[in-house]
């Protein structure tokens, strides 16, 4: 069994998907856009702005669950540009502590909205 998990403090979907699933432990979030969850707009700035908004738009994720970045153990990072791979490490690390989450990181072609960075999370619950 799965339980759907929202946030108002996150932005809406902006497809059909829910923002996380709580399955047997595991909270699996959907990728992230660096998107004001006010306005559903992305961020003004760079990769590292919309980086930072994406991880602040997980940690609602995290917290509608009941649990914290701490329970982060995989993440994903999807980057228009993998230019931008140093600064996103450095707004990503800001948020979490050692040891740091297991974790890929891909150039794609393109992402919603035309965003420069989309994060996902698995985290545990229990």
């Amino acid at each position: 069994m799965h339980k759907k998990i929202n946030s108002e403090k996150a932005p809406a979907a902006v497809g059909s998907y829910s923002q996380g699933i709580l399955a047997k432990g595991f909270l699996f979030s959907s990728g992230q856009l660096g998107l004001n969850p006010a306005t559903n707009l992305l961020v003004d700035g760079d990769a590292a702005a919309q980086a930072k908004q994406a991880m602040s738009n997980i940690g609602a994720v995290l917290e509608a669950a009941g649990v914290t970045y701490d329970n982060i153990i995989k993440t994903t990072i999807l980057l228009k540009s993998i230019e931008d791979f140093a600064a996103v490490d450095s707004i990503y690390k800001s948020f979490l502590k050692e040891p740091f989450p297991a974790r890929s990181c891909f150039a794609v072609a393109a992402l919603p909205k035309n965003a420069l960075v989309e994060i996902e999370v698995v985290a545990y619950t229990e």
